[in-house]
């Protein structure tokens, strides 16, 4: 049985990919879970139509990361924290406190996407890379400096 995939699937083929599958699989797995549609001309119609606006939508969505991403670029963000002697933090700079400055400055963003590779635990500068899209990742400046009582 022909079918149209919706979905990437491991070992089965890539989204939009029309594959020959066993009836017995596209009936109790592929269409039950909507991963397929079956390959007719008014599916494959609207499959196309399907992935045109899919496109859009991403191209917009891409427009919209690459404007966050100068901003974020543009701007360092100061973290003032409690440390003890030697310059060691109670407790780390979090994902959370970095989506907090960031709405100061007025950017929305999920703390999802905040990809701290290694816990700050100390003060000093570091460079935070920002997930936005698969390929944008803007670096944001962050200085974590210690709290006057």
């Amino acid at each position: 049985m022909k079918v149209i995939l919706k979905d990437s699937i491991p070992k089965v083929g890539n989204k939009g990919q029309v594959i020959d599958v066993s009836a017995g699989y596209a009936r109790n797995f592929l269409l039950p879970q909507k991963l397929a549609l079956e390959a007719t001309a008014n599916n494959m119609i609207r499959f196309e139509e399907i992935k045109k606006v899919e496109a859009r939508y991403l191209a917009r969505q891409r427009e919209e990361a690459k404007v966050i991403a100068d901003k974020i670029e543009k701007i360092s963000c100061t973290l003032k924290v409690k440390a003890g002697e030697a310059d060691k933090l109670f407790g780390s700079v979090t994902s959370q406190d970095i989506q907090d400055v960031l709405q100061k400055e007025g950017i929305e963003i999920d703390k999802k996407l905040i990809k701290i590779e290694k816990p700050i635990k100390e003060l000093g500068l570091y460079q935070v890379p920002i997930r936005l899209t698969s390929d944008i990742s803007p670096k944001l400046k962050v200085l974590v400096v210690k709290e006057e009582n």
